[in-house]
């Protein structure tokens, strides 16, 4: 079987000649070629894998026949070689899309290194990275069986996101299904050592950051009167998906720093980035401001109020500094404030909180055709860089290094895709989350939840003197036992937030300068 059909276009073919036969002993297809209207001819009327094309030729030149190649055939990969070491001409056929730029001199390892790149990388690369990711699983083995910290949930979280994204690249399905088991294993980890520990971080037991203490621990000591801050918090973005957006953010800002922190119970947008922005537990903005405060059985919405919230907590951390709150939840409001981002300049922090991604989810369990183009984390993950590639978002980014702000990007909490139903029964004001329950008179099954009997004891206000909550652990989602069959079918394999799992949890901030 060949390793490939190569067009080589040359006007001096007949000196290549040991070239070629070093290609064919290894098992490649070498067609010749002395002209570029030959060589248009031929790759019009046969299948090449590749070509390798002279720049310097009479008649139609390298670059000449390059375009009329890659108007016909634009994912055929060209490999120019010339004479020519003029950055005009590097330009140029770079500009047009080449696959590799060989200088001749060529030797036929030179040749071979350059074919196997562009041949035989997406085999390599799968190859290796199965490799790699075997010899890594055992140390994750290890890695679960001993993390005791939040510090260690961390990183094996971070390692297993590394891994999940390595993993998509290659058509290895075995491989992927024994990384779904490790998430599904450490998952369930997570959730025990969360239901042991959580509690004593409001206690005075070491605490990592959380969503009430991430602007005074991280944010704000990098808030500068000199220097203006654009602050993005995008709801609902899990660490994976920020892994995937960030090779586009990176071609206009450079990353200075990365946190990972923890999303407070529930984690959901109402308690965690009211959280964020006031700077309080929910208990202490319930105390605190019961005029911006609603708990989930109140009428209205549970998030008018932000930047309000951040308004009163830069005045509590002394922070005399100039600042504006915008919240998009439409294109239309994006657009706008892309077109208008100049009007900021003045200010030392910008917070813009965008909420693509939650309605993306929500979306998903409503609309058949988003949860067909959303099906799985790898296509949740392909839909939302497709989004960020063309929203306003990153329009706004990118004026936002022209002015050359800094910038720091956050979320609220994350989100899970959720396929087990745990049945919950409560009185008729039971709070509507599939992913935590509070209310009186809860009935649940104990080995699937974390209760918590007292909310006051994790800084969480009651709806009544005998209300508790309860948090679903791993994939569960909560269902009534009335309808439990529809309601079941409706909502499994949803992306759903407000429980227990390390990708509601542990969620990125980055902060970065601009290029």
């Amino acid at each position: 079987m060949s390793s490939g059909k190569i067009l080589w276009v040359d006007d001096e073919i007949q000196l290549l000649k040991p070239h070629m036969l070093f290609l064919e002993k290894k098992n490649y297809e070498v067609v010749p070629c002395t002209n570029g209207a030959d060589a248009v001819e031929s790759v019009n009327e046969e299948q090449f894998d590749i070509v390798f094309l002279d720049e310097n030729m009479p008649g139609l030149s390298g670059l000449e026949t390059l375009s009329q190649i890659k108007e016909k055939h634009p994912n055929l990969p060209v490999i120019m070689i010339t004479k020519s070491e003029e950055e005009y001409i590097m330009e140029e056929a770079i500009g047009s899309k080449i696959a590799d730029y060989l200088i001749k001199p060529v030797n036929p390892n030179q040749i071979l290194l350059s074919l196997k790149k562009n041949l035989d990388i997406g085999r390599l690369v799968s190859e290796k990275t199965t490799s790699n990711y075997q010899q890594e699983f055992r140390k994750i083995s290890l890695d679960l069986a001993m993390v005791n910290t939040y510090q260690d949930w961390i990183d094996l979280y971070k390692k297993l996101v590394h891994w999940e994204i390595q993993l998509e690249s290659i058509s290895d399905p075995g491989m992927t299904e024994i990384l779904e088991s490790q998430k599904e294993e450490a998952n369930s980890q997570f959730y025990k050592f969360i239901k042991k520990n959580y509690r004593d971080w409001f206690h005075g037991g070491d605490a990592p950051v959380l969503s009430h203490t991430l602007f005074k621990e991280v944010i704000a000591p990098k808030l500068k009167k000199d220097k203006g801050t654009l602050l993005v918090v995008i709801d609902n973005l899990r660490y994976d998906q920020l892994r995937v957006l960030e090779p586009v953010i990176n071609e206009y800002y450079k990353p200075t720093e990365e946190i990972a922190y923890y999303s407070i119970l529930p984690s959901a947008t109402q308690y965690a980035r009211n959280a964020l922005f006031s700077g309080l537990t929910p208990l202490e903005m319930e105390k605190k401001y019961p005029q911006y405060w609603k708990n989930d059985t109140d009428e209205g919405g549970k998030n008018l109020y932000e930047g309000e919230f951040l308004s009163e907590n830069l005045k509590r951390l002394g922070m005399n500094i100039s600042h504006e709150y915008y919240k998009i939840t439409a294109v239309s409001q994006g657009k706008e404030l892309a077109s208008n981002l100049a009007k900021i300049k003045g200010n030392d922090l910008t917070v813009v909180v965008y909420n693509f991604v939650d309605m993306l989810s929500h979306s998903r369990t409503e609309m058949d055709m988003i949860k067909e183009l959303a099906s799985d984390d790898k296509a949740y993950r392909s839909l939302t860089l497709s989004w960020f590639r063309n929203s306003p978002l990153l329009e706004i980014i990118q004026n936002a290094q022209k002015m050359g702000l800094n910038l720091i990007i956050t979320t609220d909490h994350g989100t899970i895709n959720t396929s087990r139903p745990s049945k919950v029964v409560g009185d008729k004001n039971i709070s509507s989350n599939l992913r935590y329950k509070t209310g009186k008179s809860l009935s649940y099954n104990e080995k699937e939840v974390y209760e918590v009997k007292d909310p006051k004891d994790i800084f969480l206000p009651s709806l009544h003197l005998s209300s508790s909550f309860i948090f679903a652990k791993e994939d569960f989602f909560f269902a009534y036992p009335n309808n439990y069959n529809h309601y079941v079918k409706y909502y499994k394999n949803t992306y759903q937030h407000g429980g227990i799992s390390l990708e509601e949890m542990i969620i990125p901030c980055i902060s970065y300068e601009a290029k």
